[in-house]
């Protein structure tokens, strides 16, 4: 994995567990565009609404005294510059997983105009029975 890719999923998760919508919106590109499955219903949504999720779920984090367990299994280049990262997350709040675990499929990008790696496209998987996502693979060194 190039080190400069490497660096900026340490720095997403970084912000991600920190809840800090601030740092976390830094790696994500305006043109995103995401997908999720959620209770057999798909939802596409685009950049604000995809802000708007992250600070209503910082919120909720904030608010029930939650922590994250966020979970790097796996990356693949798909093309030069861009890449697929692999990623579960889980609310933990006094010690019990929240509403199960969530699975993300984010692409990144390296952006040309900066250098930096934003996320471009996002499909998520969520309300995942924990036990299957959590043995899905070991979580790989950062």
């Amino acid at each position: 994995m190039e080190e400069s890719l490497k660096s900026s999923i340490e720095r997403f998760v970084s912000a991600w567990q920190q809840s800090s919508l601030e740092e976390l919106s830094h790696f994500i590109s305006s043109e995103y565009q995401g997908r999720e499955m959620t209770g057999g219903k798909l939802v596409d949504f685009e950049y604000e609404e995809c802000l708007e999720g992250w600070r209503q779920g910082f919120q909720f984090v904030s608010e029930n005294k939650a922590t994250w367990d966020v979970r790097v299994l796996h990356s693949v280049a798909i093309r030069q510059n861009e890449a697929i990262v692999t990623i579960t997350a889980s609310l933990v709040i006094a010690g019990e997983y929240f509403k199960g675990a969530n699975l993300f499929y984010e692409t990144f990008k390296k952006d040309p105009s900066d250098g930096d790696w934003k996320i471009v496209r996002s499909y998520i998987e969520a309300g995942l029975p924990v036990e299957y996502v959590h043995n899905a693979g070991e979580s790989m060194p950062l």
